[in-house]
């Protein structure tokens, strides 16, 4: 991982845990252009090390694909379905990072997002939302981070019927993940 600069984030270096029980990954795309779809991943799973300067800092994730919860089972398998997301060629979302920069309470972490076959740049905007110890337990970080993602440069399309414009679903999907991180045992 490599980064222009050689601050650090403002947690102890190792291996800082998901705390997957107050963690969501969320998302919103435009249907037919005049309304949004929201929606949500269930199971997901994050490798968070933090190094003694942003050098050494990484993070890289995992969304299960088939967890897209939107509320409405029909359109969960509609989305799921070889029409779009096609979950069968497209099992899981990966992330890594490729450099970390910031100061304080804002972050960025640049990285690579893999859907599938199709690898592209990733952007998060990332925002610490504090530190605080869990009583009998390790502190805990919070943290909010947004992107956007366009599906088309994944391959994921839809197909329209004849006659159907193609504004039914929207390119941009909109990402916001919350987390919450443990940290390590030989910190505290």
């Amino acid at each position: 991982m490599t980064t222009t600069t050689s601050s650090s984030l403002p947690l102890a270096p190792g291996h800082w845990a998901l705390d997957a029980a107050h963690s969501s990954i969320s998302f919103s795309i435009r249907h037919l252009g005049v309304s949004k779809v929201r929606g949500r991943f269930t199971r997901f799973d994050a490798d968070i090390v933090i190094g003694e300067t942003l050098e050494t800092t990484s993070v890289a994730a995992t969304i299960d694909m088939a967890s897209i919860d939107t509320g409405n089972s029909d359109r969960d398998g509609h989305v799921l379905s070889p029409d779009l997301i096609d979950v069968a060629r497209r099992p899981e979302m990966r992330f890594r990072s490729t450099k970390v920069s910031g100061a304080g309470v804002i972050w960025q972490v640049d990285g690579e997002l893999t859907i599938g076959e199709v690898t592209k740049p990733l952007t998060l905007a990332v925002e610490l939302g504090g530190l605080e110890t869990f009583p009998g337990g390790p502190r805990h970080a919070g943290f909010e981070a947004t992107a956007e993602v366009r599906r088309k440069e994944f391959d994921i399309d839809i197909a329209m019927p004849p006659g159907v414009s193609g504004a039914m679903l929207g390119d941009v999907v909109k990402v916001e993940l919350d987390l919450q991180l443990l940290e390590p045992e030989s910190v505290s």
